[in-house]
């Protein structure tokens, strides 16, 4: 039998517990079949939450990820499992966003990436945490994030 892409992963097919912190997390990667085209892969995480670093008291987002992959594709279980790994992690919006980002990136090597980390508000001020690696690849299609400049996010 020969060795598939997907043989090396670990955490998707079984159970696995949500990791500690997203350091103990794992980014589980494959190789990617269609490496010779250029597309977009969105991820969405409307229920992100981490905690205040100050106060402990839990923050809320909704996060859009967007990356043109390169070699290699991020398996979707281990992403859900390192954000929800912040649950319990005391950062400001800033820092879980680009943390976030600079894990992918780091892991995938992407062609190109975007985040963007749209925070409901706390003492009354939405924060929103916009990066990406730097200019689209010419010729990919990818659609605006479509979460509106915060009037009542809902």
């Amino acid at each position: 039998m020969t060795e598939s892409i997907y043989s090396n992963l670990t955490q998707l097919g079984g159970q696995t517990a949500l990791p500690a912190s997203p350091e103990e997390a794992m980014l589980e990667r494959v190789r990617n079949p269609q490496a010779d085209v250029d597309y977009t892969v969105r991820f969405t995480a409307p229920e992100f939450t981490s905690l205040c670093p100050m106060t402990g008291q839990p923050d809320f987002a909704h996060i859009v990820i967007d990356y043109v992959p390169g070699d290699w594709l991020v398996e979707s279980k281990s992403l859900k499992l390192f954000l929800g790994a912040f649950r319990n992690h005391g950062a400001f919006h800033e820092d879980c966003t680009i943390t976030i980002a600079r894990r992918l990136v780091a892991e995938l090597a992407p062609r190109w990436l975007r985040i963007g980390g749209y925070w409901y508000p706390r003492g009354g001020i939405p924060i929103d945490v916009f990066w990406q690696t730097g200019a689209q690849p010419a010729g990919v299609w990818t659609p605006d994030q479509g979460v509106p400049p915060y009037r009542g996010r809902g």
